[in-house]
């Protein structure tokens, strides 16, 4: 048995010292782009690199703490150029200001750190006041809105690998009037007396019933049906695990699997669900995380040309 020991325990730490030396070799092989490097909480982050080996994982940290994480995928090279691999993560909107890092994994762990600033950012608040319908659908406890919570919540946390679409967005609208915005703090008085916050996930645009309502991006729908606190509602797949949500419509035009372009007919703004008036309400979830829809429409998802001139051979 003290022969195998003396076998056994040489052979790892050969191994570990040859995982080490790996690890630290594709370090050096790696160039990143970052953009932005300064982003503000609630701002997505288009992380990209050019490593020859798998990359999986790109971690936000700061304060020692994960504060979001986001899967890596292949982006296919076009001709004459090369082929990257990119990951779009969020800096949460509660997220404090000051010094973080994107740490990127792969199988064999932490490949490259990069550090980057988190600026500061003021968001505004409301007061919302609910007649007893709206209350009771803002409290409603029941078993099938529990269902709605959670089939949404697996759909937003999947992450597939289908590219749909990587340029910026387009409003969902053509009206430029935001009754909320992105981040609000919000509280909601109930017609009992008692109240709750909230922090607000996407825009509200105050349009009329009857709007036609449109596809920021193109993408997948993985999502067209009413819901008990949204109304009628419509998800969009456009990356994998970029996601845009049209709640509180009056009408549905499209299926769920449908594939749909940029500017495609979801349908007709209303005021289904949760809503004191005709809106929609636009959201962006980045693995799970709300996400500033404005973020997207200023500049593109993946702008390849400032990547591949940053992490070009």
């Amino acid at each position: 048995m003290k022969r195998i020991y003396r076998l056994v325990i040489p052979f790892f730490l050969c191994l570990h010292f040859f995982l080490s030396m790996q690890a630290a070799a594709q370090q050096g092989q790696i160039r990143h782009a970052l953009f932005p490097e300064n982003p503000r909480p609630g701002e997505p982050v288009t992380i990209a690199v050019n490593s020859v080996n798998p990359v999986r994982h790109a971690l936000l940290i700061a304060g020692g703490q994960r504060l979001a994480r986001a899967v890596f995928f292949s982006v296919p090279a076009d001709e004459g150029e090369q082929s990257f691999a990119a990951a779009v993560i969020t800096v949460p909107s509660t997220a404090k200001p000051g010094a973080a890092a994107i740490r990127v994994e792969g199988h064999l762990g932490t490949l490259i750190e990069i550090p980057l600033n988190i600026e500061s950012r003021n968001f505004g608040s409301e007061v919302i006041e609910l007649n007893q319908t709206l209350t009771g659908i803002r409290t409603d406890s029941s078993a099938q809105r529990t269902t709605e919570s959670n089939q949404l919540w697996t759909l937003l946390s999947h992450t597939g690998t289908a590219v749909y679409f990587t340029g910026a967005f387009r409003a969902p609208v053509d009206s430029v009037r935001r009754t909320s915005l992105f981040g609000d703090r919000r509280v909601f008085k109930y017609s009992n007396g008692t109240s709750d916050t909230s922090i607000h996930a996407g825009v509200d645009f105050g349009v009329p019933t009857g709007t036609p309502v449109t596809a920021c991006g193109g993408g997948r729908v993985v999502l067209a049906r009413p819901r008990i606190v949204t109304g009628n509602s419509v998800v969009i797949e456009h990356l994998p695990g970029v996601y845009s949500l049209y709640y509180h419509l009056d009408k549905i035009e499209v299926a769920e699997g449908a594939i749909v372009s940029a500017g495609a007919l979801l349908g007709l703004s209303g005021s289904t669900g949760l809503a004191t008036g005709p809106h929609l309400h636009w959201e962006i979830r980045i693995f799970g995380e709300n996400t500033d829809p404005d973020a997207f429409i200023n500049r593109p998802i993946l702008d390849k040309d400032a990547i591949l001139s940053r992490i070009s051979n």
